[in-house]
């Protein structure tokens, strides 16, 4: 019996060590065979049809720079640019994408910014301060922002406004950092350094006794023309520390929102919606607004209007100072406006964020919403696009499969017969539109199939019954008071509302 059992045991040796062998043949056969393949397309195509094909499996990933990231605060950005395929670098050549934590239109940093390349991308737009600066709300004089001086320089007119409303409380912001405090008008210190008085909304609407705040994150994807989009699926709500009554000035967790902020998931009003129910913060705050009898719809309608208003107003300043810069669409750039309510259901706007935090050292269930932020900001920024690598394989047959002229015309009616190319009906015909023209309404095509869960701010949303209504002689959208560029994408995407439902909005 053992000697059968050493028999058996040599046979299968054998047969082991014979399949190995034809195994490494086998491997051999195909390798001659590759190379004969290669010689012969090589000698055929003189080199052209294997190297092309050499280059496309070793094409490199698109490159994003991320500058800036001290204490892990651009985590989040450098993962979804790593879930996209991008390479990270930190060194100044050879980049795609540009993220700055910092302003880096000035100093050494802005030495590439003047040199930048057709393909290459940078997220914040020259003269975004003028939105984004704590003094310019003090320029935006509507009933929706709290009345706001810059110290020392309106100190005058701040005391004669304070003499006429004497009941007012007022906080002290610093302009660049952070630190907000409840002052008396008497404590005013007239100094060389600018700082921010503003008036104090002491009526919040309180959520379990707490103040809170709504972050919405806004995209500017076109200066001129003006684009802007809100991320609409998801927003920030943040809660103070401690409950607001009784108040006390001198605790001013009871009033200011800090970086180790209530989050709406720790709130127990909501925690069936978010916890359990999985609705996204902004439903789950909109689910209990409106179980409280509240028109959220109203409210969502007026903080729209006023982010609207607020990039309107800024825009020519900030064209100005992208004119030192030898670009028009290399530029993105992503806010959070946070607003507060009263007790009335009004909204305030209290301050517009630059390079808003996306750091989840507090919070690590912030994580989901952060990249989801970033996420959908490159898809409607056009950086996040549906062809691979297209930083560097742009050619005529791929931007037509993308965007051909003949998507993008529209009023067809009227381009039928048209031969005045100053006129509101004629200006959008293919043979009054130049280049430049064309480009950019291409490019709101593609943002426009990008978006994911953006919503368009401006221009603003369409009913397409009134879009089919619409002619320039009734101009129910008063076109007159925007610029020759605002107007010009104004009323294509009428055009496209027309023909499309999904431009309306």
């Amino acid at each position: 019996m053992s000697g059968l059992t050493i028999r058996n045991k040599f046979l299968s040796f054998v047969v082991c060590i014979g399949l190995l062998v034809i195994a490494f043949n086998l491997y051999q056969l195909h390798l001659m065979r590759c190379q004969l393949v290669g010689e012969y397309y090589k000698g055929r195509y003189s080199g052209s049809v294997v190297d092309d094909m050499s280059e496309k499996r070793m094409k490199k990933p698109p490159v994003v720079w991320i500058h800036g990231n001290k204490k892990g605060i651009l985590d989040q950005v450098r993962i979804v640019f790593e879930k996209l395929g991008f390479a990270v670098s930190s060194g100044e050549t050879d980049w795609d994408v540009f993220w700055a934590f910092e302003y880096p239109f000035v100093g050494n940093m802005s030495r590439p910014m003047i040199q930048l390349k057709p393909h290459q991308m940078v997220n914040h737009f020259p003269g975004t301060v003028y939105i984004t600066n704590k003094a310019s709300l003090s320029f935006v004089h509507k009933d929706y922002v709290p009345k706001t001086f810059i110290m020392p320089r309106h100190k005058k007119e701040l005391l004669q406004y304070a003499a006429e409303y004497p009941d007012k409380r007022w906080i002290k912001k610093n302009i660049f950092h952070r630190g907000i405090k409840i002052i008396e008008l008497n404590e005013l210190e007239l100094t060389s350094e600018k700082y921010i008085v503003q008036e104090f909304v002491d009526n919040p609407l309180l959520i379990e006794g707490r103040k809170f705040d709504i972050g919405v994150y806004t995209v500017l994807t076109s200066l001129s023309p003006l684009r802007v989009y809100i991320i609409n699926d998801e927003h920030s709500i943040r809660f103070c520390l401690n409950t607001y009554h009784p108040f006390d000035p001198l605790d001013v967790d009871k009033y200011v929102i800090k970086e180790n902020y209530i989050p709406i998931w720790k709130n127990p009003p909501f925690h069936d919606y978010y916890n359990n129910r999985k609705f996204s913060i902004k439903e789950s705050f909109s689910r209990y607004m409106t179980s409280q009898g509240e028109n959220v719809s109203t409210m969502w309608s007026d903080i729209h209007e006023m982010i609207r208003e607020v990039f309107l107003m800024h825009q020519t300043n900030m064209m100005a100072m992208g004119t030192n810069f030898n670009f028009s669409r290399n530029c993105f750039e992503l806010y959070r406006f946070d607003f507060i309510m009263d007790d009335q259901m009004k909204v305030h706007l209290i301050k517009v964020n630059f390079s808003p935090s996306l750091f989840t050292g507090h919070f690590k269930d912030d994580k989901r919403l952060y990249q989801h932020v970033v996420y959908n900001v490159l898809r409607v920024s056009r950086v996040a696009s549906m062809v691979d690598n297209h930083f560097h394989n742009s050619d005529d047959d791929t931007n037509n499969m993308i965007s051909a002229d003949r998507d993008v015309m529209v009023f067809s009616d009227w381009c039928s017969d048209c031969h005045q190319c100053e006129t509101i009906k004629c200006m959008l015909c293919k043979q009054c539109l130049n280049s430049q023209q064309l480009v950019e309404i291409k490019d709101a095509y593609l943002e426009h199939y990008n978006r994911g869960g953006c919503k368009r701010i401006f221009p603003p949303e369409l009913n397409q019954i009134d879009a089919l209504n619409w002619t320039p002689e009734s101009d129910i959208y008063e076109l007159g008071k925007y610029s020759d560029e605002n107007r010009l994408i104004f009323v294509w995407f009428i055009g496209m509302c027309r023909k499309d439902v999904t431009f309306c909005s």
